[in-house]
């Protein structure tokens, strides 16, 4: 599931509108998401929990904590805590279909059809407590896009989405429509919407990284590293893009290409005071560490997990999301 663009921020403020703790400390454990510190940013949600169990932010926030660690459980019960709390809290809904969605990708048949079906109404429900989301509605789409109809999805359904999207964010919309006609093979419209997407972007770096990943799925090599040069170069020039730099590198060590290229760009992302909780900082890491041991530099490998390690020592590389 993909989660999260620029707007990251600005949805965190929303989750927080009905705050009982001091605004001040959810805010300190939200920076420390944002920055990848999963340790610190537990550490300080866990007296905030403690003194008011009653904190839906607070259960919010640390779910996706638990999210980019991988730790599915605990992220789908901090999750559900938030929305049975507060239920009418779209921020909350969307978080938990996320949630529920991870662990669909990673369960046996069985329990990832019972899971899928939770994950589309949580989106769905989201959805309906604010039409006005592009993140609740991106994710919907993006589910009915990839799922079957037996648990509900469909690419009738995700059109009709689209519709609703390109009305609020038109580069995602073009983006839904996208991974619409390449599920329908339909690969010259997927690449013309991909690029129509580029062009309506207030921030191009996300959408030249998504069309490369588009060309990793069709193995056209070549336009593969243009895209992701050509995204690179766009955030550099954009602060809140930054991110776009951690997914390019995933293409690239995805198809172990310009796998030096990749080192660098997760070094300038970490570098950079612009991280998110979409490439958590310590992922990053791990993944440099991995890439610089293929490359033959053990010492600094071990480093970078150690770096890895000291942000959030229960990470493990196999069960964090997939991004």
């Amino acid at each position: 599931m993909r989660a999260l663009r620029a707007g990251l921020l600005v949805l965190a403020a929303v989750g927080f509108t009905c705050v009982r703790a001091p605004a001040e400390e959810l805010e300190q454990a939200n920076a420390s998401l944002q920055a990848g510190e999963a340790d610190k940013a537990l550490a300080l949600l866990a007296p905030i929990v403690q003194q008011d169990a009653n904190n839906a932010a607070a259960h919010n926030l640390e779910c996706r904590v638990w999210l980019t660690e991988g730790q599915l459980d605990n992220a789908i019960r901090e999750c559900q805590a938030a929305v049975a709390l507060e239920p009418d809290n779209s921020y909350n809904h969307l978080w938990l279909g996320r949630a529920f969605g991870e662990k669909a990708d990673r369960a046996s048949f069985l329990s990832a059809y019972s899971l899928a079906k939770h994950v589309r109404a949580e989106f769905q429900e989201a959805v309906r407590l604010d039409p006005r989301s592009a993140e609740a509605l991106a994710s919907l789409g993006e589910f009915d896009c990839s799922a079957p109809g037996i648990v509900g999805g469909g690419l009738d359904k995700a059109e009709d989405v689209a519709v609703e999207l390109e009305k609020l964010d038109p580069p995602r919309g073009h983006e839904l429509r996208a991974y619409i006609a390449e599920q329908r093979k339909d690969y010259p419209e997927a690449e013309r919407e991909f690029r129509r997407a580029i062009v309506a972007g207030a921030h191009p770096a996300y959408q030249w990284m998504a069309l490369a990943s588009f060309y990793r799925r069709r193995q056209r090599w070549d336009d593969m590293s243009s895209a992701v040069h050509s995204g690179a170069a766009a955030a550099h020039r954009d602060r809140r893009a930054a991110v776009a730099l951690f997914n390019g590198a995933s293409t690239l060590d995805k198809a172990s290409r310009e796998l030096p290229f990749a080192v660098k760009m997760l070094e300038d992302y970490l570098a950079s005071p612009d991280k998110t909780e979409e490439g958590p900082a310590f992922v990053a890491w791990a993944r440099l560490a991995r890439l610089k041991d293929q490359l033959g530099d053990q010492q600094a490998a071990e480093q970078d997990w150690a770096a890895a390690t000291a942000m959030a020592h229960s990470y493990r590389p196999g069960l964090a999301p997939r991004h």
